[in-house]
């Protein structure tokens, strides 16, 4: 997928002064924005994924907050809480670091479920609830969350029903063989990622353009034979044989959301089957439960994700 749209590609090459490579990434990150959902990104250890978060949230010109997650985590750690002023006979509102337009909630499976629970009630509604007043978060609020998939040693997975409450589960892989050397190249030039204004990441996206770029995005036409594609590939994965459970209705409108983004992205003047392609596997990877026998045999969300574009015809 490529950042056609002369802001898209902006933020492409604003990200890629810092992280080599991972275009597929970016751009379904960007998706997953205008199409006002969440992302779990995951990825093994080193591989850009904070850097990630950091760049594009620059690029934007939004807000950036991390919360490294940990197992003593609580809830009022993100979302904040009210504290005594001694010096003032007060209580004093202090927000917490959810209180950004971009968030990296940083290894989330390693928090207990009661602050997973805090940061998805959020993420679904927009707001958080302090004393009993409820305090709306941005517009613009995008939750991008990481994860490790190798190590699970203390940790709390997401809940299959909590971990469909993201629009994308985006994947960061290692770099090829060329872009790892571009990689050390650049730290022996002496090329610091941490800093992101020495490394020459600007904002390159003003809010009119994204706000323009929301719009379009929600407005832009499909043909009935693309929503019946969208519906035949939801309730055909509930069918495939090595899935225990497939997509539910969510699942079809977020893939609908995403792939209109793409579109968008691409300057398309209207949403086809291509996108839905292309979005399938960022969109419901997470959504599938393999039977145990499947997993025996070494397949994957990703493998059913394939048989179950294989399975159903691609409207002409």
């Amino acid at each position: 997928m490529t950042l056609a749209l002369p802001a898209a590609a902006r933020v492409e090459a604003e990200i890629a002064k810092v992280v080599v490579g991972q275009k597929e990434p970016v751009a379904e990150l960007l998706a997953a924005f205008l199409a006002s959902g969440h992302v779990l990104l995951e990825g093994v250890p080193g591989v850009a994924k904070t850097l990630l978060a950091k760049a594009l949230s620059r690029a934007l010109d939004l807000r950036f907050g991390r919360v490294q997650f940990t197992p003593d985590l609580m809830p009022s750690d993100i979302v904040g809480t009210t504290v005594y002023r001694p010096d003032r006979g007060t209580f004093e509102l202090r927000r917490g670091p959810i209180f950004v337009e971009v968030l990296l909630a940083d290894e989330v499976n390693r928090t207990p479920p009661k602050t997973q629970a805090a940061l998805l009630e959020a993420m679904e509604e927009r707001q958080v609830t302090l004393d009993g007043e409820r305090q709306p978060l941005p517009g613009t609020f995008f939750v991008i969350a990481t994860q490790n998939p190798v190590e699970y040693e203390g940790t709390y997975p997401l809940p299959e029903a909590q971990a469909d409450r993201f629009l994308l589960k985006v994947r960061v892989e290692y770099p090829a063989a060329a872009e790892e050397v571009e990689i050390l190249r650049r730290t022996a030039l002496g090329q610091d990622v941490h800093d992101l204004v020495a490394a020459g990441v600007s904002p390159v996206v003003s809010r009119e353009e994204l706000s323009a770029l929301k719009t379009t995005a929600r407005s832009l036409k499909v043909a009935p034979q693309v929503l019946e594609y969208v519906s035949r590939l939801v309730r055909a994965s509930r069918e495939l044989p090595r899935a225990r459970l497939g997509a539910s209705p969510r699942a079809g409108v977020g893939l609908l959301s995403v792939a209109r983004a793409r579109a968008a992205l691409l300057g398309a003047e209207w949403v086809s089957p291509e996108d839905v392609k292309a979005m399938a596997a960022p969109a419901l990877r997470h959504r599938f439960l393999l039977r145990p026998e499947a997993e025996l045999e070494g397949a994957t969300p990703d493998d059913l994700v394939a048989e179950l574009l294989e399975s159903v015809e691609v409207p002409r």
